[in-house]
């Protein structure tokens, strides 16, 4: 929750609390005044002096590039250099008079002109056209002024860098599983959970994402289902995320909040990936048997069981039903292989059931993300398994609505067992 409006809300509860009698002014005045100050925004002069500031930059750079050709070797050199002392001197100046935001700015301009200077310097004088190595490079140096400097825009620019990367690295050699990547993704995990910042952790968990994709499309991979492996990974982000949100640190929490609602909406697009896929909507296996990798199928396991593990710490039973979603949608890839005459039914019931699990469990834990996941999910399998190309589409709709009087009668026998505050 942002803080702003976690400070409204609260502003207007302690309004209407004490004109209700609830608590004592004195008590209202108490909680007030044991809250932080709310950090400084962003002003509407800072927003317009950062667009300038762009302007003016880009200006430079398209003066420079026209003259590109006529301007000695030297000297091109030197401007590159002048252009990284130009934005860290300018970063350090703002950082001393409290500009955070335009401090954080300059170091990420400073960050994109080094990488522009690896690109420059190796077209002048021609290096080997190692492109991925160049993208590693531009990678270490960004980290290195977002380690130094506590930019969130030098960490976007190296985590940019480095899903390049990991990309290029995996496209060059799609039989071998590019592990370097999960070194470099290590730091800049830890740069965000010393730094307690929601920005660093949305970028650490997005990081993550192309590595796995690059990692999971990869063709050569003989009867491997990309959707499985989609899913091993969303499941291990998922119950990574909640072990590591239920670590008694605020760090921890934050941190790994963010990183489970990221896996939870990756764990819903693989549910609506694994129906389109098998029935030729999108046609990504090439093989008939579903043999799955053996880290992948560990990685899957690990997701449930460290789900597990924090719903033991934390008593809440939402996290059981998250673990619950999770095994679901594993379990759907190996069902998957059907008959000739008939279809994966309970492939269906398996990821219909995992993401109303999803549903539930954000409800009883209190977690609208997840909410919001388990709602996209269910969707996404039913219109998959509604508009399929292969099968009858009577049959398919008599499961769903076989499906439909099932929930019915789930959610009266829940409606009678549980309080009536529960419901």
């Amino acid at each position: 929750m942002f803080d702003k409006t976690y400070r409204q809300r609260l502003e207007a509860d302690l309004a209407r609390w004490e004109a209700d009698g609830v608590i004592a002014p004195a008590a209202a005045a108490a909680i007030r005044n044991a809250l932080p100050p709310l950090p400084p925004g962003i002003s509407i002069a800072v927003v317009v002096g950062i667009l300038g500031g762009l302007l003016i930059a880009a200006a430079f750079l398209a003066f420079v590039a026209a003259h590109w050709t006529e301007i000695a070797r030297l000297v091109r050199f030197a401007i590159l250099i002048a252009g990284m002392v130009l934005a860290g001197g300018l970063g350090a100046w703002f950082a001393a008079r409290g500009r955070t935001v335009l401090a954080d700015l300059c170091a990420s301009v400073g960050a994109i002109i080094f990488g522009a200077g690896i690109a420059l310097v190796g077209q002048m004088y021609h290096l080997g056209e190692d492109f991925a190595g160049g993208m590693l490079l531009w990678s270490i140096g960004a980290f290195a002024a977002a380690l130094l400097t506590g930019s969130r825009g030098a960490l976007a620019v190296g985590l940019v860098a480095a899903s390049i990367w990991t990309c290029m690295r995996t496209y060059d050699a799609p039989d071998i599983l590019h592990l370097p990547f999960l070194i470099v993704w290590l730091v800049a995990a830890a740069a965000a959970f010393a730094w307690n910042s929601r920005v660093a952790a949305h970028l650490v968990a997005l990081a993550l994402l192309p590595w796995w994709i690059a990692t999971s499309l990869r063709f050569e991979l003989d009867g491997a289902q990309p959707s499985f492996l989609l899913a091993s990974g969303a499941a291990l982000v998922f119950g990574a995320g909640l072990a590591i949100a239920a670590m008694p640190s605020p760090r921890a929490l934050r941190l790994g909040s963010v990183l489970s609602v990221y896996g939870a909406l990756s764990l819903a697009g693989t549910a609506f990936l694994e129906v389109t896929t098998v029935d030729d909507i999108i046609r990504l296996r090439t093989a008939k048997a579903s043999v799955q990798p053996l880290w992948a199928i560990l990685c899957g396991a690990a997701g449930v069981i460290l789900a597990l593990v924090s719903a033991a710490f934390t008593r809440r039973p939402g996290e059981v039903l998250a673990a619950g979603a999770i095994a679901l949608v594993l379990l759907a890839a190996p069902l998957w292989p059907a008959p000739a005459a008939g279809e994966p039914w309970f492939a269906y019931a398996a990821l219909l059931c995992a993401m109303l699990c999803l549903v539930v469990s954000g409800m009883l834990d209190d977690v609208r993300p997840r909410i919001v996941a388990g709602w996209l999910g269910i969707a996404g399998v039913v219109s998959g398994i509604t508009w399929a190309v292969k099968g009858s589409l009577l049959n398919r709709s008599v499961f769903l609505a076989v499906a439909g009087v099932a929930a019915v009668a789930f959610a009266t026998a829940m409606g009678r067992m549980l309080p009536r505050a529960a419901r």
